[in-house]
């Protein structure tokens, strides 16, 4: 499908809601399901390492197969590959709520984590294509800001849900935004165009990967309380090597290559990470270590995306009007000083907190959008969905790393209060890394690359 480069009448912004409802429903379950991992367990007599895999059970795919996706996506339909993915996430997320066994559960939870990863890929792809390129600034804003906000209300939705409807409502929350936004997609997307069953391929990419981010996980987790576990951090390596040498990678290496978009990607990845850390670190130790009630907590954390919130479709614009790398630049600033201040302070009031997370997420509010603009509009129309698929991958690793990152060096650095200032200090570093990042201008393009402005 080629882009549309016409009049304002053209825009479909239905559909560029249609991409931000669908990424805050992907990135809610990335989260939303953790606090009924306990009620799991005691429903199904089982052992809470088996009870987490009904979340491993959806994340591990999404990460595993968004790169393989991409990859797919660029030879089918746009129409058909969206109503599948979208029928397919919400059919599975039932399957998982009625699910009589954990067996069941789990296996539900690997289908819906991969059609999951279509719909990761699909949602920058989608409000690429819905709006001329003078506007895309402000419609990449739109998914780039829900799907972090989906993300962060995961727990307190959950756990309201949780303690009116049980953990099978926690998995069918979604299912009515899902209906919405496939009845939305039919109506607005032009018919034309088909399916291709995945190839061997894509089998092969998607087994490399989800060995490699498994490895790292297992490495990362368990290894402070078992060393033994460290061993698994040299699997990582040569897994990415062989995927990066094979039919399936060196294409999507080509795409980056030629985009040159090797800053912005390494920047969505460290700011992703420190994001992750942040949520996990302060909500666990001020109720774990302060005694804070879940709901002061939750407070405490609204700062974060009500930050997002206000300032997703001010970067937007302002990305539009000016440039994109600038604002991307000035949000990821501010990330960084919230989180720094956040690390260097001595105490742990909430309010001080509040305040502090409501300047990061300001700062994240401004640089996602500009920042996913300037990986999508980097690469011609036929390679849209690979660069989708790897900023995605980006922003889904650093939020699947980031917890463990800081499990590790709170692990390393000692309980308490102590700990958890090295684990956002850790964040913070993270953080201040990615804006460098951000302002690396890419160098002259080879032959073929999309002549789009970068800013």
């Amino acid at each position: 499908m080629q882009q549309d480069t016409g009049s304002a009448e053209s825009d479909r912004w239905s559909l560029v809601a249609v991409a931000g409802i669908l990424s805050f429903v992907a990135m809610l379950d990335m989260s939303i399901v953790n606090v009924a991992l306990a009620d799991i367990g005691e429903s199904f007599a089982v052992p809470a390492e088996t009870a987490q895999w009904a979340v491993l059970g959806y994340q591990l795919p999404v990460v595993a197969l968004l790169l393989p996706a991409g990859r797919w996506l660029d030879r089918v339909g746009m129409r058909p590959a969206l109503l599948t993915a979208v029928a397919g996430f919400a059919l599975s997320a039932a399957a998982a709520a009625l699910a009589p066994a954990v067996g069941w559960l789990i296996g539900a939870r690997l289908l819906q984590g991969a059609f999951g990863a279509l719909l990761f890929v699909l949602m920058p792809v989608l409000a690429t294509r819905a709006v001329r390129p003078e506007v895309r600034g402000r419609a990449m804003s739109v998914p780039a800001t829900l799907g972090p906000l989906g993300a962060v209300s995961g727990p307190a939705l959950g756990g309201l849900l949780l303690d009116h409807g049980g953990w099978r409502t926690v998995l069918l929350v979604k299912l009515p935004l899902c209906l919405v936004a496939w009845g939305v997609a039919r109506a607005a997307l032009p018919r034309g165009g088909r399916l291709a069953a995945p190839g061997r391929r894509e089998a092969v990419d998607a087994a490399l990967i989800a060995g490699a981010v498994a490895a790292a996980l297992l490495a990362l987790t368990l290894a402070p309380g078992s060393p033994r576990w460290a061993w698994a951090a040299l699997l990582v390596l040569p897994l990415v090597v062989a995927w990066a040498r094979g039919p399936g990678g060196r294409p999507v290496l080509a795409v980056l290559r030629e985009a040159r978009t090797y800053g912005t990607q390494g920047a969505v990845l460290a700011l992703g990470a420190a994001f992750a850390a942040v949520h996990y670190v302060t909500a666990l130790h001020l109720q774990r270590d302060d005694g804070l009630s879940a709901s002061v907590t939750g407070l405490t954390l609204l700062a974060f995306p009500l930050g997002m919130a206000l300032a997703g479709p001010v970067g937007g614009r302002l990305a539009d009007r000016w440039s994109p790398r600038p604002v991307a630049v000035a949000g990821g600033v501010l990330v960084a000083v919230g989180f720094v201040l956040l690390a260097a302070g001595d105490d742990w009031q909430p309010v001080r907190i509040a305040w502090q997370l409501g300047i990061a997420g300001v700062g994240m509010g401004l640089y996602g959008g500009p920042a996913q603009f300037l990986v999508m509009s980097a690469v011609p129309a036929a390679q849209l969905a690979t660069a989708g698929s790897t900023v995605q991958l980006a922003r889904s690793l650093g939020f699947t790393l980031g917890p463990a990152l800081a499990t590790a060096v709170w692990g390393l650095s000692g309980p308490g209060a102590a700990g958890a200032r090295t684990a956002l200090a850790a964040a913070a570093v993270a953080a201040c890394a990615a804006v460098p990042l951000l302002a690396l201008r890419p160098g002259p393009r080879r032959a073929g690359a999309a002549a789009v402005r970068q800013g």
